[in-house]
């Protein structure tokens, strides 16, 4: 199931989107005139929620992040070997992780606003897993059990500021620095799928969730056994090589295969 949000007679409304998902083209975009989406009556994430028998053209909607995370987004650093060689840093022995807040969080389309404080931000594509049951102490083989589905992400990054801070709260925190969407996917297999990007049509990334040093699991059990993971919160699992700057008047295009595309502009604060 796809769980999708968007704006519907001016108010934030859950669906559930139907249709072929359509295949990205080779600068990212997608067709997805073909899609609907049927109205649900409630929020599905904390209760159960039933179709009002109305449907929308997917096109004619104002998408928005499909969640807002009540309590945390957590991201993993340097999950991929070749994005850890390409900045010169070593391969972690354990996941390195770090915390972006709710107020990160954007949908599709909103802007990425550049902070005048940084000369550097890049683009990450990453793989978003929404937990869907507290999850504390969990372990590698009941970890798929807490969780509730899939959503790309966009690892908006200070790359200046994440160099000279000890720690990476402002250059991975900042306010719009955690693009989600377009939706939700509920049936999905993360074992092996593509990540990629785009800047301005033009290829950045393209990597798979094969080449993941530390798997979902392995990171749900490794965040667990510290911090207890809420409904709502999403685990940002790390991006392959290919990371570069943008600057306003960018559109950054971020997709996994079969989490549909997500696009977001590129604007000064």
């Amino acid at each position: 199931m796809r769980i999708v949000r968007f704006v519907h007679k001016d108010t934030p409304t859950y669906g559930v989107v139907e249709g072929d998902l359509p295949e990205v083209g080779d600068d990212g975009r997608v067709d997805t005139s073909g899609l609907e989406i049927a109205v649900l009556d409630s929020d599905p994430f904390f209760s159960p929620a039933q179709s009002t028998g109305e449907r929308l053209t997917y096109d004619e909607v104002r998408l928005l992040a499909p969640i807002i995370p009540r309590s945390k987004v957590v991201g993993v650093g340097r999950n991929f070997a070749d994005h850890a060689a390409e900045l010169g840093n070593d391969v972690p022995v354990s996941p390195l992780t770090f915390f972006k807040p709710n107020t990160a969080v954007v949908g599709p389309g909103d802007p990425v606003r550049l902070p005048a404080v940084s000369e550097h931000v890049s683009y990450e594509v990453e793989l978003g897993v929404v937990i869907g049951r507290v999850a504390k102490g969990v372990s590698a083989e009941n970890a798929y059990d807490h969780v509730l589905g899939y959503v790309a992400a966009n690892d908006v990054t200070l790359r200046d500021l994440q160099k000279s801070d000890p720690q990476w709260s402002r250059a991975k925190g900042f306010d719009t620095s955690c693009p989600l969407g377009p939706w939700i996917e509920t049936e999905f297999d993360p074992e092996s799928v593509r990540l990629r990007s785009w800047v301005n049509g033009e290829p950045r990334q393209d990597g798979t969730t094969e080449d993941f040093i530390f798997d979902i699991p392995t990171l749900i059990e490794h965040i667990s056994e510290t911090i207890t993971l809420l409904p709502g919160d999403v685990i940002i699992t790390g991006t392959p090589a290919g990371v570069g700057k943008v600057v306003a008047g960018d559109t950054m295009v971020v997709s996994i295969d079969g989490l549909g595309v997500l696009e977001n502009p590129v604007l000064d604060a």
